[in-house]
């Protein structure tokens, strides 16, 4: 389920009478390899529970609620999961919305009001902004959609394989003319393919991934607008698993991530620190925007 579609049926959600829970946990397993969300669920559930008092129909549906919860995440929660997010009101017509990610939520949180609580997931898919992931071949490329810790889509472009047997009788020469074209040409269709789905998704950057024939091909066909977007490269085999090539490009999106925040710093401290543009420490920065600089 994409966080972004989740994110959209939330906000609709009618105020209701009856409570609504809200939990955002960091399933990542600690150093021991053991989970410590479940000690947080357990405590939390107990204790909001008082605030009904038995067999009222609040109560009742709050009991559900735990009750379903607590089988999600025992029966369906992924090994490889960092991070879920589950909205519960079954008096609600029986509402119930849960996510997983990859990527971490990094605290745990549990809200009971009268709509789900949303602030929080929309911190999360804000600081996760969907990038493309593109591995290819001479003949064959994945384009992945990654958001938000998850994969929101995958589209693929296949191109004939030619074998010497298909052209026989053909010099050296123009066999190698023949299959540079073939390369080129499939490196042209993927690039299209690539532009439509950064347009159509409104993505704004790109991991490429590949061997040393095909990733040349790529750039040397990628306009302005795409080869601006382009923020790592990484050498990478076709057939990768797709939770290895999330793995490896989100780190690539997060060593891009963190040269772009140093170079912010050292242009706040050379350029505007020094001329006296720019203040740093909580006192400071205070009395600046008291007197509306």
């Amino acid at each position: 389920m994409a966080p972004n579609n989740l994110l959209d049926r939330l906000v609709t959600f009618e105020p209701t009478p009856f409570p609504v829970i809200s939990v955002y946990l960091n399933t990542q397993a600690d150093q021991n390899g053991r989970d410590n969300f479940e000690a947080f669920v357990r405590r939390e559930l107990k204790a909001r529970a008082k605030r009904w008092t038995m067999r009222t129909p609040e109560r009742e549906s709050y009991d559900r609620d735990a009750e379903r919860i607590n089988e999600y995440l025992r029966d369906e929660l992924r090994p490889s999961s960092n991070g879920a997010a589950i909205f519960a009101c079954s008096a609600e017509r029986d509402f119930f919305e849960a996510v997983q990610f990859d990527a971490p939520i990094e605290e745990n949180h549990f809200y009971i009001s009268y709509q789900p609580s949303v602030y929080s997931l929309a911190r999360f898919i804000d600081h996760y902004p969907p990038y493309v992931a593109l591995v290819a071949d001479t003949n064959v490329a994945h384009l992945y959609v990654f958001g938000a810790g998850e994969e929101i889509e995958q589209r693929a472009v296949v191109s004939p394989n030619v074998h010497r047997t298909m052209i026989g009788g053909w010099s050296q020469a123009r066999f190698q003319r023949r299959i540079d074209n073939i390369r080129m040409r499939h490196a042209k269709e993927v690039v299209e393919e690539l532009d439509r789905v950064t347009r159509e998704e409104r993505i704004e950057r790109i991991v490429l991934a590949g061997d040393e024939v095909i990733i040349p091909m790529l750039r040397e066909q990628l306009p302005q607008r795409l080869e601006q977007m382009v923020i790592s490269t990484l050498r990478m085999d076709i057939t990768t698993p797709e939770h290895e090539v999330m793995k490896a490009s989100f780190e690539g999106v997060r060593a891009h991530d963190a040269r772009k925040d140093a170079e912010k710093i050292e242009d706040l401290l050379d350029t505007h620190l020094g001329s006296g543009y720019a203040v740093t420490g909580a006192r400071d920065t205070l009395i600046a925007l008291t007197l509306g600089q």
